[in-house]
């Protein structure tokens, strides 16, 4: 059954990071203020595979844990499995519990989220779909990043720019940081939130604070459009 839309909120899609969970996505988002929360209608999905091996949030968050999809990097190249099959679980949730306006991801769900505008504009998916208005990427990269081919089906999701609005949060010791500031080129309308951390979703002190009620203000009239 689906949820219940908040009004004049966005209703935004999250998906967490490799070997975690929605429930931690949220324990982790909820370290935001209030005054960001109260704003956004967020929808937390569980990836559709349990963990295939070690997380790396163990003895810090409880399981069970879960993948989005699977990848092994060899001599000349990246072997995926299950992309495909995610990328059409997700559509399916958003069918059954949209209409969302955006995305918002962290690590390999960061990923996710920042190819899937471009799968979209080429319509190779989320065909079922209203068109994603923004995202929200912390800790992302391109899937394969600069070193590793894509997928076949996100081989073209940056080959134009991304016009939906973005939002980028890169912590200045995150090991994906590098990849994170390539990946912001790729947008045409991004801010950014820069923050002391690592890998994480971080709190957000004054200045980050003031940049993503700047986004929020942005996307609160994209929603009702």
């Amino acid at each position: 059954m689906a949820e219940i839309r908040a009004p004049g909120k966005p209703r935004i899609l999250c998906l967490h990071g490799f070997r975690t969970s929605a429930k931690i996505l949220e324990t982790q988002i909820h370290k935001w203020p209030e005054s960001v929360l109260e704003k956004l209608d967020l929808v937390f999905l569980d990836a559709p595979y349990p963990s295939t091996g070690t997380s790396g949030v163990e003895g810090i968050f409880d399981p069970p844990y879960f993948e989005w999809f699977q990848f092994q990097v060899l001599q000349d190249h990246t072997e995926y499995q299950n992309f495909e099959e995610c990328i059409a679980y997700i559509e399916d949730f958003m069918v059954q519990n949209g209409p969302f306006d955006g995305l918002l991801g962290f690590s390999q769900g960061a990923a996710l989220s920042a190819a899937l505008p471009g799968m979209q504009e080429e319509g190779s998916t989320l065909t079922k779909v209203p068109k994603i208005k923004f995202v929200i990427i912390i800790s992302g990269a391109k899937i394969g990043g600069s070193k590793y081919s894509a997928p076949r089906l996100a081989a073209n999701a940056f080959l134009a720019p991304i016009k939906c609005s973005s939002l980028h949060v890169i912590g200045e010791h995150d090991f994906q940081k590098t990849e994170g500031l390539a990946l912001i080129e790729s947008f045409v309308d991004p801010l950014v939130i820069h923050h002391p951390k690592g890998h994480t979703v971080p709190r957000l002190d004054d200045q980050s604070l003031k940049i993503a009620h700047n986004f929020i203000e942005k996307i609160l009239k994209l929603a009702t459009t």
